[in-house]
């Protein structure tokens, strides 16, 4: 090997000065890849939108096209492509290429030698929530995951959307930033296109600028607001409070759709936008006027805490699959504590009615069985199994991460305050998060870097506090931090027996309905779909129900029911109802730090 070594690097060194030498010949360029979105709806009543999507520079031999099976905000797999039909793929001259389903949310299509290429699809689109998409001879709404797909390896590819609204409609409301063209607009990312939902057709769009930002109100449907200037004036102070909380403005646009419908269905959040579900009489009454602004809070509060403070886990997005985080009770829980508090601050919910709000809120999450066997992470984590699909034994093995993380927040923002002498808040913490994790990072939080963000603020740490009652099910030391802001929390027992049952008569059969735990009936043996036959051996009707339900503490009763079919006998003894009711009165005197407090927390009083 030695004695060639010289011929070896003489023949390199020719090589390397005849390639120096030798001028480079630049290649063809790799076309940039594009994408162009074409909806249509040319028989709306038929509760169907065609898609078309135009594809420009894939060079692959194939490419995957996917629909996602949940959407942000709502964290449940609902398997949008279940509505796919007709999925087709041609060459820009119309000739047709191979596609094959090859899972239950992809399409392969097949297209050697053409960058160039189209697919379409019909869906089907009857479900109106703001989670699913709806079309009809009225009008259109769609929630963009249910309706677009997207090439499975270019999820980060901008498009072009181009809407052609169904004969007669008008109006096309989205979030999305226009382009050229009629109804055209365009995205920056999938991302941004399913989070840029729309409504379609002859809708009332209403406008009002808040912290500079123009705001539009497109509203569908009849309602009895009897003013829409104090209407979009209540909305403003809204969206100018939620703002302060912060106290940055992300936004250069927004956009309210609001659908008013028989029932109200409530919200879902977007990056620069919302869709509201609210009964068209919302607006007539001022119990249901408070929760409509109630809702326009909480949702928009969301352009903040989640949209952009969130978990880590919950963007970017992976649209095949689940996307677990054990921090809903932040993104949710804390939202809809803010939602409260906006309010209040805005003058729109007197201390008071804050204040026996909370002292509800305390008596629904304690009486609960499932806190005290669901902590609020995992509440969170398992949302997508549980909290969505309801059981009869939710109550007793669940608890909600909207009501739980309320309260975490009540408390934590109390703590904070007391740990400062009323310097610093809640508030604070985000305010930390949006610039630590949002403008700088640009990622989102870990669990302990929230529990840090709290840590920095306070001057304190609280991991006891996070792993007992957030990652635990201890029981929320409510009285302790409401008495740093000068407020007395006590509670009483609701009285009287219980059997621990709740009973429905359908179709003229009293049926179980539900079975609370460790109550008489949870240890007796009567089950849920039990019918019931006879009392104490006379038929069930209004006298003998009644005197069942009112019976005292300790009375034996005998209970006939029909189970499958069969007879059964089941004794039960009457237990003390475990419930209580609690209240929340401000002290008599409280001291100059507890109102420091109290400042901090709820604002001056108005």
């Amino acid at each position: 090997m030695l004695k060639n070594s010289t011929t070896f690097f003489r023949h390199a060194a020719l090589v390397a000065l005849l390639a120096a030498a030798t001028p480079a010949v630049a290649g063809p360029e790799a076309a940039v890849p594009t994408l162009r979105y074409t909806l249509s709806m040319p028989a709306p009543q038929t509760h169907y939108y065609e898609v078309k999507m135009e594809f420009g520079g894939f060079p692959a031999e194939y490419t995957d096209v996917k629909m996602p099976v949940w959407t942000p905000g709502s964290y449940l797999v609902r398997e949008y492509a279940k509505n796919v039909e007709g999925f087709q793929a041609k060459t820009t001259g119309g000739q047709a290429l191979a596609a094959e389903k090859i899972n239950k949310n992809t399409w392969r299509v097949r297209h050697p030698k053409q960058t160039n290429f189209q697919v379409s699809y019909r869906v089907y689109a009857f479900d109106l929530t703001v989670r699913t998409s709806f079309i009809d001879g009225e009008h259109g709404y769609l929630n963009g995951a249910s309706i677009f797909m997207y090439p499975a390896d270019n999820k980060s590819l901008g498009s072009t959307v181009v809407v052609e609204p169904a004969a007669g409609w008008t109006k096309v409301s989205t979030a999305l930033r226009p382009a050229p063209g009629k109804f055209t607009f365009k995205s920056s990312s999938y991302d941004e296109l399913v989070d840029s939902p729309m409504e379609i057709g002859n809708h009332k769009v209403l406008e009002f600028t808040a912290n500079g930002t123009p705001h539009q109100v497109a509203m569908f449907g009849a309602y009895n607001a009897p003013d829409d200037t104090k209407l979009l004036a209540d909305m403003k102070k809204v969206c100018e409070e939620a703002h302060r909380v912060v106290g940055q403005n992300p936004l250069d646009h927004y956009l309210f759709i609001v659908h008013n419908l028989e029932r109200g269905g409530g919200g879902l959040e977007h990056l620069y936008s919302t869709t509201l579900e609210v009964s068209r009489n919302a607006y007539g009454s001022e119990a249901s006027y408070k929760s409509f602004l109630g809702l326009v809070a909480h949702e928009y509060f969301h352009l903040w805490n989640v949209k952009r403070i969130r978990p880590v886990a919950l963007g970017p997005f992976n649209y095949d699959q689940e996307n677990y985080t054990n921090m809903l009770w932040v993104s949710e829980g804390i939202t809809t504590y803010y939602s409260k508090i906006i309010n209040e601050r805005a003058g729109y919910t007197s201390r008071e009615e804050f204040l026996n709000g909370l002292a509800n809120d305390i008596s629904t999450v304690e009486n609960t069985p499932g806190n005290r066997v669901q902590s609020a992470a995992e509440s969170s984590f398992d949302a997508w199994i549980k909290s969505y699909r309801q059981t009869e034994n939710s109550r007793n093995s669940e608890i909600n991460y909207y009501a739980k993380g309320d309260l975490i927040g009540t408390v934590l923002d109390l703590n904070i305050a007391e740990a400062t002498k009323g310097e610093k808040h809640l508030d604070d913490v985000f305010r930390l998060l949006y610039d630590t994790y949002y403008k700088k990072a640009n990622r989102g939080f870990t669990d302990k870097e929230f529990q840090d963000a709290v840590a920095q603020v306070a001057g304190r740490r609280y991991d006891e506090f996070f792993q007992n009652s957030v990652y635990g099910t201890k029981t929320l030391d409510y009285a302790t931090a409401l008495g740093y802001a000068g407020m007395t929390l006590t509670s009483e027992p609701l009285g009287g027996g219980t059997l621990g049952a709740n009973f429905s008569n359908r179709t003229g059969k009293l049926l179980v309905t539900s079975v609370v735990r460790d109550g008489a009936a949870w240890n007796g043996g009567l089950s849920v779909n039990d019918e019931l036959i006879l009392i104490n051996g006379v038929a069930p009707g209004e006298e003998s129900f009644k005197t069942l339900v009112q019976s005292p503490v300790g009375t034996e009763v005998k209970l006939q029911v029909r189970r499958d079919g069969l007879l059964r006998d089941v004794t039960l003894k009457m237990l003390p109802n475990p419930d209580r009711r609690f209240r929340i009165q401000p002290a008599a005197n409280p001291t100059a730090a507890q109102k420091r407090v109290l400042e901090r927390w709820l604002g001056p009083q108005i």
